[in-house]
């Protein structure tokens, strides 16, 4: 894939990065720590950020892996893809020639079961792994990486205006219940706007999806009837509609099909220039997805030591309500130091460097809460590799 930088910003469009992603798509309770629990803002993380080469607050270099070789192999959530694609090409180009990574974007399912079966170096997964998965997989180490919208995208010609809809109204969609766009309940949120009389095409992800995953622990907490009916899972036996594979899949169904509704990552609803819905959050505004209002969702959130947060219907009037961490899955000790360091220290740039660190706003997603990298330093600094024996960052 060619990519132009100039002054941190893509000049390619990033459509040719989603299909090179498709292309590359195979497949379809945490602990308390009071040491660790953090309270996040919404303030970008680049505030402890050093440029590449020079020692950050932490003492070691973001370009510590500079001298490294290694050919990496990753599996897992379509959701942060395009960041990760991103990072991993750039390190590749301006840090460490010799360290290149092959990320298949197969869903946070499929990841999860690829890091589980060491099939792997690392997963990942837009959702925290349950207490089953991490019982299977004990030597896992959840980090999270960046902050995600799931938005709410549609295909109706005649609307002009972004459509608004809330948490009910959305759920009795995706349960059947409201079957025509110009339906009183969405009437009544869009008050001015002719709808069409037309039936609504449901679209949902068909693979195991962290995306899907977030979307549904939304609709949980906002209608009993979801809940109780079909209930939050990355994998949900879905009441109605047709399926699409990754983000991708279901950005081209919508596209492809008048009168569709689907949800995807708010980068692959930007880059292919979908419609998507202005929601109704918790506090009754009606917000646009965006980088600060994903951030927003965070503002209030209080982690625990395993990472494990939902920040779906989050308090404030700014906050987007279908928002998410997203997560990598390393090994805490039993990965070989040959792969293990190397990535590590790849990933110790991400967090450091200013120019890794601003690839995630121009990729719209949004970065991790500043007071939220110290607690990242200290996880990274505590993997250990071949069994325990090493530190995987050097440095440590």
């Amino acid at each position: 894939m060619l990519r132009t930088w100039k002054k941190g910003t893509w000049v390619l469009a990033a459509a040719a990065l989603l299909s090179t992603i498709a292309l590359g798509a195979a497949a379809c309770g945490g602990d308390d720590d009071d040491d660790a629990a953090d309270t996040p803002t919404a303030a970008a993380s680049t505030s402890n950020s050093t440029v590449a080469g020079t020692p950050t607050q932490a003492g070691i270099a973001a370009n510590i892996g500079k001298e490294d070789s290694a050919n990496l192999t990753g599996a897992g959530a379509t959701f942060p893809a395009p960041i990760y694609q991103a990072w991993f090409d750039d390190y590749n180009k301006d840090v460490a020639k010799n360290v290149k990574v092959n990320y298949q974007a197969v869903g946070s399912g499929g990841g999860i079961q690829q890091f589980t079966a060491g099939t792997v170096d690392f997963g990942a997964s837009d959702v925290g792994m349950t207490d089953a998965q991490l019982q299977a997989a004990p030597d896992a180490q959840l980090l999270p990486t960046v902050l995600g919208a799931v938005v709410v995208t549609y295909n109706v010609p005649e609307l002009k205006s972004p459509l608004k809809l809330d948490g009910t109204t959305l759920a009795n969609i995706y349960l059947g219940n409201t079957k025509k766009w110009n339906d009183a309940a969405i009437a009544a949120l869009n008050s001015g706007v002719s709808l069409p009389d037309k039936d609504i095409q449901v679209t949902y992800r068909s693979d195991s999806s962290g995306t899907s995953g977030v979307f549904t622990d939304y609709l949980s907490k906002v209608s009993d009837e979801w809940k109780t009916k079909v209930g939050q899972a990355t994998a949900p036996k879905w009441p109605v509609g047709q399926g699409g594979q990754g983000n991708d899949g279901v950005t081209n169904v919508v596209k492809q099909t008048p009168y569709a509704i689907g949800y995807v990552e708010l980068t692959y609803a930007k880059t292919n220039k979908l419609s998507f819905a202005d929601m109704k959050n918790k506090a009754g505004k009606f917000v646009t997805p965006s980088v600060e209002a994903t951030s927003a969702a965070a503002a209030s959130a209080t982690l625990p030591a395993d990472y494990r947060l939902s920040i779906t219907n989050a308090d404030g009037d700014a906050a987007y309500p279908i928002s998410s961490f997203t997560y990598l899955i390393l090994p805490k000790a039993r990965g070989k130091c040959t792969q293990q360091t190397p990535l590590v220290d790849m990933l110790w740039w991400a967090y450091h460097d200013k120019a890794a660190q601003s690839t995630i706003t121009e990729l719209n997603y949004a970065p991790l809460p500043a007071n939220l990298l110290p607690k990242i330093e200290t996880t990274l600094k505590s993997l250990k590799c071949d069994d325990g024996a090493k530190n995987s960052l050097k440095g440590t």
